[in-house]
């Protein structure tokens, strides 16, 4: 069975993705700190971010983790990553409603932040409005294409990984 071969690890998110991710969370605690209408705004933003990054850390993002250009071996179980994409697609409309509301909170905070003098604040609405665009753009469709595709090679439609998912494994 081909996901046998590849078992054995669990997938990870890719560090510039996890340490980004790290940062925005970082930078909305240290808003949460302020006093007054900028912390209050910046908790609104955390209620909605924070079940949105667990989701995405759960389902969305850790099959990026497989795209690779360092000829590593894939070790992670290509069931267990086409079952996150599967999920991504049934989810997807809903995270992307999640990314407004989360918009919706960022202007309130931005607006507050400027209010306070706060213009870290409001680059970091940005920032995070900017985060939320190449996720919908580029990350959840990636994605969706890293289990397109191992369900296309699974199938034997592919004869081979490409270098981009891992370094050329050929089949059989």
């Amino acid at each position: 069975m081909v996901s046998d071969c590849f078992s054995g690890t669990a997938m990870k998110i890719p560090g510039s993705i996890s340490e980004e991710h790290a940062h925005l969370h970082e930078v909305l605690e240290r808003a949460i700190d302020e006093q007054g209408a900028l912390g209050s705004a910046a908790r609104e933003v955390m209620k909605a971010l924070a079940p949105h990054f667990e989701k995405e850390e759960a389902f969305a993002l850790p099959p990026l983790g497989m795209l690779t250009l360092t000829g590593e071996e894939v070790k992670e179980d290509l069931l267990e990553v086409i079952s996150l994409t599967d999920r991504l697609a049934v989810e997807m409309p809903r995270m992307v409603e999640e990314h407004a509301v989360i918009v919706k909170a960022l202007d309130v905070l931005s607006q507050r932040a400027a209010e306070a003098g706060k213009m870290d604040y409001v680059s970091f609405a940005q920032d995070l409005k900017h985060h939320a665009r190449m996720e919908e753009e580029v990350l959840y469709p990636a994605s969706l294409l890293v289990g397109a595709y191992l369900r296309l090679w699974r199938g034997g439609g592919v004869r081979l990984i490409p270098r981009i998912l891992a370094g050329f494994i050929p089949l059989g």
